[in-house]
């Protein structure tokens, strides 16, 4: 009985917490400047920034979207002076995309939105108290995030897509490596 009443408090609690993370979400993308970049168009932006230089089909992989619908998101982010293109440097057939100056301005901007609106929601909305469990809580948070380590249930969700790696040859080149 215990351990059932122990299961249904846990199902609660993830469904209130998927629930109020996407609250949160929402409520941070309404923080930063309107029609700047679409969630997607933000998100492969990211990535290249922060995983480097890759190819549109490593892009679509990545992002698990079809290659067609990559294609348009980094044509727009090419068009907008984001992103740049460059011959491939072993297929001739493929170019790789990097982030431009621009690129890197536009994300620090849209960074500094979001975490100057949840900052300043923290600082009037939460009393001492509740920002200290805030701070325990968001511990909590990066261990949940985090991949399992193998051979624990739950291995199968992947890592953190944006953490960074060691090289700064194209993604696709990389994991061929």
């Amino acid at each position: 009985m215990a351990d059932q009443e122990a299961d249904q408090t846990q199902a609660r609690t993830a469904a209130d917490l998927t629930a109020v993370v996407g609250q949160l979400s929402r409520r941070l993308r309404a923080a930063s400047p309107q029609g700047e970049l679409t969630p997607t168009q933000r998100s492969a932006l990211s990535r290249i920034a922060t995983d480097g230089a890759a190819t549109t089909a490593a892009l679509a992989r990545a992002e698990l979207v079809r290659p067609q619908s990559m294609r348009l998101t980094l044509g727009y982010l090419e068009e907008r002076g984001l992103l740049e293109r460059t011959p491939h440097p072993t297929d001739g057939r493929q170019v790789v995309y990097s982030v431009t100056g621009e690129g890197r301005r536009t994300l620090t901007s849209l960074r500094q939105s979001k975490q100057s609106w949840l900052a300043g929601a923290i600082a009037d909305r939460l009393t001492p108290d509740e920002q200290r469990t805030l701070t325990e809580a968001t511990e909590l948070l990066k261990r949940l995030a985090a991949e399992a380590p193998e051979g624990l249930a739950g291995t199968d969700v992947p890592s953190d897509p944006h953490a960074s790696r060691q090289s700064d040859a194209p993604s696709d080149i990389r994991a061929q490596q």
